[in-house]
């Protein structure tokens, strides 16, 4: 009996790489993107996509801009008066008022600052901007860190709330011994309770002390703000 050998030659399999997949609006842009505009990132990884605002900045800056934004009011069309894990999951549209998923995963990856922007009702607009910022994980309250204060014309309230847990009307970890987000009806890294209420209720201007959108170190704790954006990029 006769026995055949075959050879087969082995030839190298191609093995495709997976998609890229942008975690913030820096890999968007990196990616080829540069309007600013609603983009899906994935900072919890390819089976948890996320629509996210990428503000990219004027064509003249020199960095694109690159600013994935993780809170916006813009018209009071969102209550942002929720339980934990409302805040915890995210809330509202990109393309309009929202918070952002779980903040915490995107600070996991890289370093970050953060931007805010603001907007009063007779058309004034400043802004604050922060070289370090991250928040914990949820075990640790989401607990806020952040550093490197440049003033662009609000003053510097948020600072004080380094180092704060933050707080729901449903889970209060503020430093007083009131519940604060019951008490000024928002959501935030409270502590005894605030001079920054960005989640607070939106009230168009002049308001009752403490409830509106206030931003204390420029408009006071009776003034609601028209409009406000935290944001942040990796530096």
């Amino acid at each position: 009996m006769k026995v055949f050998v075959v050879l087969v030659a082995l030839l190298p399999v191609a093995v495709s790489s997976p998609p890229f997949l942008p975690v913030d609006c820096a890999d968007v842009y990196s990616s080829g993107f540069g309007s600013s505009g609603v983009y899906t990132i994935y900072p919890a990884g390819p089976t948890s996509p996320v629509q996210v605002y990428c503000d990219m900045g004027c064509v003249d800056e020199p960095d694109g801009g690159r600013w994935t934004v993780i809170q916006r009011r813009m018209d009071g069309t969102v209550n942002f008066y929720r339980k934990w894990d409302q805040y915890k999951s995210g809330f509202g549209q990109a393309s309009g008022e929202y918070w952002l998923e779980n903040v915490h995963l995107l600070t996991l990856r890289k370093k970050y600052e953060l931007r805010v922007d603001m907007e009063d009702f007779e058309g004034a607009k400043v802004h604050v901007q922060y070289s370090s910022f991250s928040v914990g994980p949820e075990n640790d309250g989401y607990q806020l860190d952040l550093s490197g204060f440049t003033d662009g014309g609000a003053g510097n309230s948020m600072t004080a709330d380094s180092g704060k847990k933050f707080s729901t009307f449903d889970k209060d970890q503020d430093t007083s011994s009131s519940n604060c987000a019951q008490n000024y009806l928002g959501g935030w890294w409270y502590g005894e309770c605030h001079s920054v209420n960005p989640n607070g209720q939106y009230l168009w201007g002049s308001s009752i002390y403490g409830l509106g959108i206030n931003w204390v170190s420029w408009k006071g704790y009776k003034y609601s703000l028209k409009a406000i954006e935290m944001k942040i990029r990796p530096v």
